[in-house]
């Protein structure tokens, strides 16, 4: 699996993977007066050779490519590294949305789009990904049944076997499993794991919570997380706390 550098002296790098190259020179231009090292591919194949030997900090994915389909490279860099991806796309229709965020990316942004607004979801989804190497100020343990959460290591167990989460399905179970039994609004859980700017952005909640379940909950075992319709989502509480109304939205 590919890992971002350690090197924390090196600038950050972004991965763009984009054939228009207008486009190129708009993102890479304000990328390098900002301090970004940015490598550049137009293809799929070039795209995974390149994450593997320049460790990216972000991967700026475009849709539309030559001989490859755009969605099945998102999910190949998934399972190839944590990266964040920021799918940029010409594609703005809900369905390209949930797909690419199905496929493992963290954020989308539909073409054309203002460099600031890119610029801020590049600075978001760097905040959520580099926080999982920093220490926690003291380590705790959350045990719900076989699940064990331990943010001091940002290690996942369930059964004793790790559970591989990308850094955004992280901050998201870490936000609900600290307030564990509380219901937490979508605009709660989108400004904390998200940031700012990402109140209507609901549909990244249900698609991250269905991505949690599936890799956490067993499906002849009580929900770990818990839905309130049009409302939000609460951990499990501790054995003997009343749980919130609502229930598991499978």
């Amino acid at each position: 699996m590919a890992e971002r550098a350690a090197d924390a002296g090196r600038a950050t790098r972004a991965l763009l993977i984009e054939d228009d190259p207008n486009i190129v020179d708009l993102i890479r231009s304000n990328l390098s007066v900002r301090g970004f090292d940015t490598v550049v591919s137009p293809d799929g194949e070039r795209a995974l050779q390149l994450l593997e030997t320049e460790a990216p900090d972000i991967v700026l994915l475009d849709l539309t490519l030559p001989a490859v389909d755009g969605f099945a490279l998102c999910r190949e860099l998934r399972e190839r590294s944590s990266v964040g991806i920021i799918v940029v796309s010409a594609r703005g229709g809900e369905r390209d949305k949930v797909t690419a965020l199905n496929m493992g990316a963290d954020d989308y942004l539909t073409k054309p789009f203002s460099i600031e607004e890119l610029l801020a979801r590049i600075m978001a989804t760097l905040r959520r990904t580099r926080a999982q190497s920093a220490p926690a100020p003291a380590p705790q343990r959350i045990t719900a049944g076989e699940l064990t959460i331990d943010l001091g290591a940002q290690l996942v167990t369930r059964g004793g076997e790790p559970v591989h989460l990308t850094p955004t399905e992280f901050a998201l179970l870490r936000e609900l499993a600290t307030n564990r039994g509380k219901l937490l609004t979508h605009a709660h859980l989108l400004r904390r794991v998200w940031g700012p700017g990402y109140a209507t952005e609901t549909e990244y909640v249900r698609v991250y919570v269905r991505r949690l379940r599936a890799k956490l909950e067993m499906s002849d075992a009580a929900p770990l997380i818990v839905t309130q319709p049009r409302f939000g989502y609460s951990f499990v509480a501790e054995r003997g706390e009343p749980l919130p109304p609502g229930g598991a939205d499978r």
